[in-house]
């Protein structure tokens, strides 16, 4: 009998040492399993000939480098356009704040196809960056390499051009970087992807304040399962005193809208940093696409001007489209 038992303990325990086994090994795969599908630009729809056009690769081949950082933080992450190492031309740039506990590393594919559109792309591996100190640890840092002459980086950042995005508790991140950071008043425009909603945030400690937005901000969440409603983002929107656009994916969920409209995130910094007329008819113009597009819902413009803005055209200027 005591034989017995102790056979059915040792197989117990063989049991439970496979299970161990299993659960360390998928813990493992989760912890470097990227959170964005490396094949993503072709699988993802876009509903639109823009949104395609930008959602998929750009002409640029893309190249990384890393630098610690502090903490939590681990190390500042760069991808860049690989040509920006053999001419004289700055690029401009873009920082990403991670969502919760999700750190840049996870991002890659995102990260390179913005890359391969021109961009100096910058990460970090923070897991907690409503603040909005790590990324503007991230671009003290890249502007640090730039004022370097032992850099690549060297006059390689276009400091008039600099963008922010961020997903989720990065969206928060979004906010933070460009009204309470030292260098908030170097950003240009802002993509605020599935920001968590201003009284849940508040409710959890995520503070921020909608109304210190002072550059252009895209705003795009799921129309259902997110951390943001659509009475939400109507009032993001309406507490927002740059010019503002939002629009709502159907059939999506929170996690995925970090790069379902990538396309249109593309589009916003091509048009935003690097002068893209053809970009800017995604959200602006007569018939602006995003507007229109069947995938998307309570889509809104607030801005003063709607015109593709241009050197030889002045802008149509109305006052809102929803």
């Amino acid at each position: 009998m005591m034989k017995l038992i102790l056979n059915i303990l040792k197989a117990a325990g063989i049991v439970l040492l496979v299970l161990i086994a299993l659960i360390a090994a998928l813990l493992a795969y989760l912890s470097v399993r990227p959170f964005v599908p490396n094949n993503y630009t072709k699988t993802v729809e876009t509903g639109g000939e823009i949104g395609a056009k930008y959602l998929s690769m750009g002409a640029h081949e893309v190249k990384y480098t890393e630098a610690e950082a502090p903490g939590d933080w681990k190390k500042f992450e760069a991808f860049y356009p690989a040509d920006l190492e053999l001419g004289e031309n700055a690029y401009p740039v873009v920082v990403f704040a991670n969502g919760t506990g999700v750190a840049a590393s996870k991002y890659k594919a995102l990260f390179r196809h913005l890359a391969s559109w021109g961009f100096i792309v910058l990460g970090n591996e923070d897991p907690s960056t409503c603040t909005g100190a790590s990324a503007d640890a991230t671009l003290a840092w890249l502007l640090e390499q730039n004022g370097d002459p032992d850099s690549i980086f060297y006059q390689k950042a276009d400091t008039e051009r600099i963008g922010i995005s961020g997903h989720s508790q990065g969206g928060v991140a979004v906010f933070n970087a460009v009204g309470e950071q030292p260098h908030g008043d170097l950003y240009t425009c802002a993509v605020s992807l599935s920001p968590t909603q201003l009284d849940l945030a508040i409710a959890i400690g995520l503070n921020y304040d909608p109304g210190k937005m002072s550059v252009p901000t895209l705003i795009l969440a799921a129309l259902e399962n997110d951390v943001i409603t659509p009475e939400g983002v109507k009032n993001l929107s309406d507490a927002i005193p740059a010019e503002t656009v939002t629009a709502l994916r159907s059939g999506m969920d929170h996690g995925k809208m970090l790069y379902y409209g990538d396309g249109y995130v593309t589009a916003w910094f091509m048009w935003r940093l690097r002068d893209d007329e053809e970009a800017a008819r995604a959200f602006v113009g007569d018939s602006p696409e995003l507007m229109d597009n069947r995938l998307y819902r309570e889509q809104s413009i607030k801005t003063a001007c709607l015109g593709v803005i241009s050197k030889k055209h002045l802008p149509k200027c109305v006052i809102s489209r929803t």
